[in-house]
């Protein structure tokens, strides 16, 4: 393989850094950063001869020792030799016995000098853990699928100590609004992996499909997992024709699913399935029609217009997607599923869904109204609460604890429920003040699928979660037991988000810091190291042939008007040290152009704005055009 010459000079520049003399820790471009890292001097070069040393009848480290070699092989060439016994040179795994109490289940050290890298730790876990941090020290061109020559495989010789600081450290993947094969799934598993995530939440089932098989429900994937092609703006898109095919979509079988979960488990990731009842059912009634307040026949919504939201939350449906709670039937179909759900995943929770639930119909139906009398509750909050308290016996009778997102709150917590507080951090507290476990996902730091730039050239989402956003996150609210945030998660819903690359667009570099915010001590978070660091990782990411977001580098624009009533533009970067060129006649900015020092008034008759950002004389963000029609939009937003 040739490879590209600012390719090859990133490698030269990395090799300099990691030989010159002890350097601070933000240098070593590891991503989630360690707990401790004392760098040294010198290197140890990896080579045809070099060895892995594992402990004997250890059959999960040796499956991590495979997982090690198999990273190695497609850019280096190197096979690397398994043995037995310890080694003076190469590459040694050890147990640690007695166990180190500071390390845990899932902290690592590793030790490298200009002869060896060992890699100690209590459990298999800890040892995959390091092996990520020995992977992310090697040269970028690791990160190839393709032999790479004239590279020197060195790791740099330091001392690392490093543990995670919440044991929940997960990504959300909405599989629904757009499905993803099986092995799309393993290569997104695989990508969160290598920055010590641990948590996958599946989000098996929605108004837009049903993807995981019910033997006993066989019209869920027959019906639900399936509907009529559109393509165009989510949301936009033309409701189901009767009698349209419905062509577009797909679901996994059991057998399918085991096969994810066992390979997650082998890169020591555990999957959470979701099934998110009684709101977001369309895919489920258009199966089962009978289970919903009208019996009305629908079909599964192609992104479709079918509520409309009037802000703070309110909104109204306009077709009925809701489970309906005074129906036994409806709780002898969730019996069905979540046996289903319980015999497959092995994980110790279920989430349930829980939000968005539209209580409408419900509100205007005989047999919940007569429920609510029944049960003396005094509305439809408190009749959600009720469905949940079932939803809860019937999971827990599955042997396993329930978890939903923070409108599970409303009405009354489910004994022993968690919670995934995204609404913002107030349902977190309330659960957590209420004795219940809680992981934190609030939309504003860790939504993944919202504008991370400007909105002129970002795909169309609702609102923004900057890199900087995410990475300034603390999951621990003020005045609250640490001890019940489980942790932390990442969301990435999908409604536009069509195609493996887009994931990898959203995705990227936003869980580079939300991993860093689930595992490391927050006294170590360094933005100005992060940045520096994320930059090394998409250099690894181009030798993967990866996609990811360079939007940290476009300006953010704040629009407001003068005294005057003219629009003054205000421009920022989430980057130091960044060269802003601006245009205000129509034609192309670059750094023969105005440079940004300071506001910008537009004159009269300005009808359009660009600006691009530069760094030492090179483009490095994407071109930002804006109308000042747009513009005014924006004033004080």
């Amino acid at each position: 393989m040739t490879l590209h010459l600012h390719r090859l000079t990133a490698i030269i520049f990395w090799a300099c850094c990691s030989t010159t003399a002890p350097a601070q820790q933000p240098q070593l471009p590891i991503i989630p950063t360690p707990v401790a890292v004392k760098a040294g001097t010198g290197t140890l070069t990896l080579t045809a001869q070099t060895t892995l040393s594992i402990p004997a009848s250890q059959p999960a480290v040796a499956a991590v020792g495979a997982y090690l070699a198999n990273a190695l092989r497609p850019a280096t060439g190197i096979e690397v030799k398994t043995v037995t016994t310890a080694s003076a040179a190469g590459i040694q795994f050890q147990l640690l016995n007695p166990q180190n109490t500071q390390l845990g289940k899932e902290g690592y050290t590793v030790d490298i000098t200009t002869t060896q890298a060992v890699i100690r730790a209590n459990t298999a876990a800890g040892l995959f853990y390091g092996v990520q941090t020995l992977l992310q020290l090697l040269p970028p061109a690791v990160e190839s699928k393709t032999r790479v020559n004239g590279v020197a495989w060195t790791l740099p010789v330091a001392s690392i100590t490093d543990y995670p600081r919440f044991g929940w450290r997960g990504i959300m993947l909405d599989v629904s609004r757009h499905f993803f094969t099986k092995e799309e799934v393993k290569a997104f598993i695989d990508q969160i992996a290598r920055y010590k995530y641990n948590r996958l939440h599946w989000h098996l089932t929605d108004d837009q499909g049903w993807r995981m098989e019910i033997k006993s429900l066989p019209r869920l994937t027959s019906v639900g997992a399936w509907r009529v092609p559109r393509y165009g703006q989510w949301g936009t898109h033309e409701a189901p024709k009767p009698g349209e095919a419905a062509t577009d979509g797909g679901f996994y079988t059991q057998d399918e699913i085991r096969e994810v979960i066992a390979y997650a488990r082998e890169r020591f990731i555990e999957i959470l399935p979701e099934i998110d009842v009684p709101g977001h059912s369309m895919a489920a009634l258009a199966a089962y029609p009978e289970l919903s307040c009208t019996h009305e026949p629908v079909m599964v919504n192609p992104g479709s217009h079918f509520s409309t939201w009037h802000g703070n939350g309110k909104f109204t449906m306009h077709i009925d997607n809701t489970l309906n709670p005074s129906n036994e039937k409806v709780y002898e179909f969730l019996d069905k599923v979540f046996t289903e759900v319980a015999a497959v995943f092995p994980f110790e929770y279920i989430h349930m869904g829980g939000d968005e639930c539209y209580k409408g119909y419900w509100e205007k139906d005989p047999g919940c109204q007569a429920l609510i009398k029944k049960l003396g509750i005094k509305d439809a909050h408190e009749l959600q609460s009720y469905f949940n308290n079932r939803v809860n016996k019937i999971v827990t009778a599955k042997k396993k604890k329930l978890i939903g997102w923070d409108e599970i709150l409303e009405g009354g917590l489910a004994p022993g429920a968690a919670v995934m507080s995204w609404r913002g951090t107030a349902g977190g507290v309330a659960a957590a003040k209420q004795k219940h476990p809680v992981v934190m996902t609030p939309n504003e730091t860790c939504y993944l699928d919202l504008y991370q730039g400007d909105p002129a050239i970002e795909p169309p989402t609702y609102s923004h979660v900057r890199l900087r956003d995410s990475y300034h996150y603390n999951p621990v609210p003020a005045g609250i037991d640490s001890t019940l945030i489980l942790g932390g998660q990442g969301n990435l819903w999908t409604e536009q988000i069509p195609t493996v690359p887009q994931i990898e667009y959203m995705v990227y570099p936003r869980a580079f810091a939300l991993s860093e915010v689930f595992w490391s001590p927050q006294p170590s978070r360094n933005w100005t190291g992060f940045v520096s660091r994320v930059e090394q990782h998409f250099e690894r990411f181009d030798f993967a042939r990866r996609n990811y977001a360079r939007s940290m580098y476009d300006p953010i624009i704040g629009v407001t008007k003068n005294a005057a009533g003219r629009l003054v533009l205000k421009l920022e970067t989430e980057v130091a040290g960044l060269d802003l060129y601006y245009t205000l006649d129509n034609t192309l900015p670059n750094q023969y152009y105005p440079l940004y020092k300071g506001p910008i008034e537009l004159p009269e008759g300005t009808d359009l704005f660009r600006v691009i950002t530069y760094r030492n004389g090179k483009p490095v963000g994407k071109l930002i055009s804006i109308t000042a029609e747009v513009l005014e939009k924006r004033v004080g937003k």
